[in-house]
């Protein structure tokens, strides 16, 4: 072994906690890369990924049976433009009932023999495909809210005579959202009549299809093809896309900024890190040159140091980044039908190779430096700092009236000013990963109780879908719920089902809505209109500026609206209800995102003026807190039964992508505090043993071990709060920048109430998180600084 290998080894072996520090800095800061770059890889169009992999239709048409021939949609898959065909498949409208007797919402079934095929390969998620008499197949995802444990279920459907069972025998989902539902063929013939079904299915994929002009083309040149008037209608892969990836552009800001965290804050501990396992090295480097090392050949050995341990760590933080990854994207792969492991290897690679490229570069900066000095002026170097510095915050200090190890403690970081500015950055991302981690979380939350602060919903009977109700104000469509209004059928005597819901016990508020369509100036195609009526209707509704309805003639509407019409908050507008126009003002702009924002919210005696008749169809109760929403729900169920109610609690189980999230979050702001703790470990440690000589004095004129700790741990207090005061405020910065990102991404503004989520005491206690976070790193090095023996500290120098 050459003498150089020799003292690459000695000095790994000999800096154990500069060694173990290094490896699980690169190993953490790898890990954090790894994750985060394969989950933006992910995040970057998990529908195109899952429409490619499945070969999904650039264009769903479906025709008349009575204008068309199976051989001529067959022949329409040879004009040109198109690349591929699947179909003419059988289907129909029916309406099903599931086992405990509640009707589902018509469902689009298509009759299939099976899943693949050259377009539109339906992936079977659960169970299998239906291939016999009395099975079908079951959309899930987003088209489609079933119930749990649906699979072996025995369904009716109601629409077909005689009322036949039907067992569901698997879970399927189409990128394409092509069906609710899939039978066989002959199972569909049999459940439509004598007539069979009255319309066909077709599937095509174009050449070119990136635009909507290009898949305009295709659908031209496919109608030209079939007899006229055969058409009935076409889907555009584009619209399906367009809402198909709303909460996918959530993750990507959210990525980004833990991306930019965690890459500065390894740049900063990486750094700082190696140059200090260098600078404390610096007598060690004169005694080499005075045995004949050569300069290159100094800065071999210590850029060798730093390496080995970070090749390690490099390592097992690409594993560990692979492994962390794959459950997270099982759970996309399952929300948006991907088939992902998460594993991308160019991005191991590039992280990798940066963070080893950053250690060599960091390391070669300082060992250079270190090796040009003369071996005579790096013998004279010394361990302590250049004399006068930071006396004057010694002097300052030792005026307090507080134990002389804390003051000596507290001063000590004037002394190193560059070195504490590093601790200082350390801890102010580790503050700000925390701050930002739990304001992203509460401010998620908050827009899900949005959404969630109706407990009940009182409808008619034969609207109440199987798995929960329609979407109540605020709440998106649900699966299986198409957009656009729900057709109701508004209450015969609202009046008296107010007076219920108002003397039930248990209710805090409620509001009913009154659907409609309306057409806006400025504004093509039609709108769905609520017209909302209850003392407590405001409730339900957050406001980003304006005010809440006071009267008739007011609107209240959404960041798209707003945008769509060139419109502001007190302009006016005309709608247009049943061929009569009404002047409206836009008296405020809530944050709504039925409709993709395009909803109008007024008062029921707006619109009456064209809907003489126009009641509410559905109530929105929120129950008193303690009470048991269940329970409520039923009473109020019996109290509602002669006039035709009934109630039931709706579902307020959190959004999936808001619990990826949050786990995400929390994940990586984990790991940046431990980057963060690492880094203050491995700076006390080298300023103890640079500090070794004058603890040696200090014990020598008595100090106990005890107050070596106080001192030690002192050292860190202006460091810690500083960086957690700044790590704090950047937090906060962070939080309003990457959530208003994430929701301008999707063309909307955010409410106070959701973007001021910390208070006073909240604030504090993150400031305070920086001291935690240097307290704990500084820890081990204290209780070695306690333990070390005087003789052993003094003959040191």
């Amino acid at each position: 072994m050459s003498a150089l290998a020799r003292v690459v080894r000695a000095g790994v072996g000999r800096r154990r906690v500069q060694t173990v520090v290094i490896g699980l800095v690169v190993m953490i800061a790898v890990t954090s890369a790894v994750l985060g770059g394969s989950l933006m890889v992910a995040s970057r169009g998990p529908f195109d990924r899952a429409f490619s992999q499945q070969q999904g239709a650039h264009l769903a048409a479906q025709f008349d049976a009575d204008a068309v021939t199976e051989a001529q949609l067959a022949a329409s898959a040879g004009v040109a433009g198109v690349a591929g065909s699947a179909g003419p498949f059988p289907n129909a409208e029916l309406n099903l009932t599931s086992p405990t007797g509640n009707p589902v919402p018509p469902l689009t079934v298509v009759g299939r023999a099976d899943p693949g095929g050259a377009v539109d390969r339906v992936d079977v998620v659960d169970g299998r495909w239906a291939t016999g008499p009395g099975e079908i197949v079951l959309a899930t995802g987003e088209r489609l809210r079933l119930p749990p444990k649906v699979l072996g279920q025995r369904w009716t459907v109601s629409d077909a005579p005689g009322s036949p069972s039907v067992t569901v025998v698997g879970l399927a989902r189409s990128a394409s959202q092509t069906a609710d539902a899939w039978t066989t063929p002959a199972q569909l013939v049999a459940w439509t009549g004598p007539d069979g079904p009255r319309a066909y299915q077709m599937l095509y994929r174009f050449t070119e299809a990136g635009t909507a002009a290009q898949v305009q083309a295709g659908r031209t040149a496919v109608q030209a093809s079939v007899p006229a008037a055969a058409l009935d209608s076409a889907v555009s892969w584009l619209d399906v896309r367009r809402e198909a990836t709303g909460e996918t552009v959530l993750l990507v800001p959210f990525l980004i900024a833990f991306g930019m965290l965690g890459v500065v804050m390894a740049v900063l501990i990486i750094g700082n890190v190696i140059a200090g396992a260098v600078s404390t090295a610096t007598r060690r480097i004169g005694i080499l040159k005075a045995l004949g090392f050569t300069p290159a050949q100094v800065v071999r050995a210590y850029v060798g140091q730093a390496l080995i341990p970070a090749t390690v760590g490099a390592a097992l933080g690409v594993v560990a980044g692979n492994l962390l990854t794959v459950p997270i994207l099982a759970q996309t792969d399952r929300i948006y039908g991907t088939d992902d492991n998460g594993v991308a290897l160019w991005v191991d690679a590039v992280v990798a190779g940066g963070a080893l490229t950053l250690v060599a570069v960091t390391a070669l900066a300082a060992a250079v430096r270190a090796g040009r000095l003369r071996s005579v002026d790096a013998l004279a170097v010394g361990r302590t700092p250049r004399p006068g510095r930071g006396r004057w915050a010694a002097r300052l200090t030792s005026r307090l009236p507080i134990s002389r190890p804390v003051t000596l403690g507290l001063a000590h970081p004037f002394a190193r000013p560059v070195r504490a500015v590093s601790i200082v950055a350390a801890i102010a991302f580790g503050a700000a990963a925390v701050t930002f981690a739990v304001g992203l979380g509460t401010s998620l939350n908050r827009i899900q109780e949005v959404e969630d602060i109706a407990d009940v919903q009182v409808g008619q009977p034969h609207r109440m879908p199987q798995g929960g109700p329609p979407p109540g104000p605020g709440q998106p469509p649900g699966p299986g719920q198409r957009p656009g209004p729900v057709q109701e059928q508004p209450f015969g005597d609202p009046a008296a089902i107010e007076r219920v819901i108002a003397d039930q016990a248990g209710t805090d508020g409620y509001l009913g809505t009154a659907r409609s369509e309306v057409t806006a100036a400025g504004i093509t195609g039609e709108l769905n209109a609520v017209a909302v009526t209850g003392p407590d209707a405001a409730r339900y509704y957050r406001m980003v500026s304006g005010t809440w309805l006071t009267g008739p003639a007011q609107i209240v509407v959404s960041t798209p609206f707003l945008t769509a019409a060139g419109k502001g908050v007190g302009d006016r507008v005309v709608l247009t209800d049943k061929g009569v126009d009404i002047p409206v003002t836009i008296v405020g702009e809530a944050f709504n995102i039925d409709d993709d924002g395009m909803q109008v919210v007024t008062d029921v005696a707006t619109l009456r003026a064209a809907e003489p008749e126009l009641a509410p169809s559905m109530y929105y109760v929120t129950v008193e807190p303690g009470t048991d929403a269940r329970a409520y729900a039923t009473a109020l169920t019996a109290a509602l039964d002669p006039f035709g109610a009934v109630a039931d609690g709706l579902n307020h189980e959190p959004d999936e992508m808001i619990i990826i999230i949050n786990a995400l979050t929390g994940l990586l702001s984990l790991l940046l505090m431990v980057v963060a703790g690492l880094g203050v470990l491995n700076t006390v440690v080298l300023e103890t043993r640079e500090r070794v000589h004058d603890l040696g004095v200090h014990k020598a004129l008595g100090m106990t071990p005890r107050q070596t700790t106080v001192m030690v741990i002192a050292s860190v207090v202006v460091t810690g709060l500083v960086g957690g005061a700044v790590g704090a405020g950047v937090g906060v910065l962070l939080q309003r920048t990457v959530i208003t990102e994430m929701a301008s991404s999707v063309g909307f503004r955010l409410p106070d109430a959701v973007l001021d989520v910390y208070s006073s005491v909240d604030l504090l206690l993150f400031g305070l998180g920086g001291l935690v976070i240097a307290v704990v790193g500084a820890l081990l090095p204290a209780g070695w600084a306690a333990k070390t023996r005087v003789a052993v500290a003094l003959r040191t120098e």
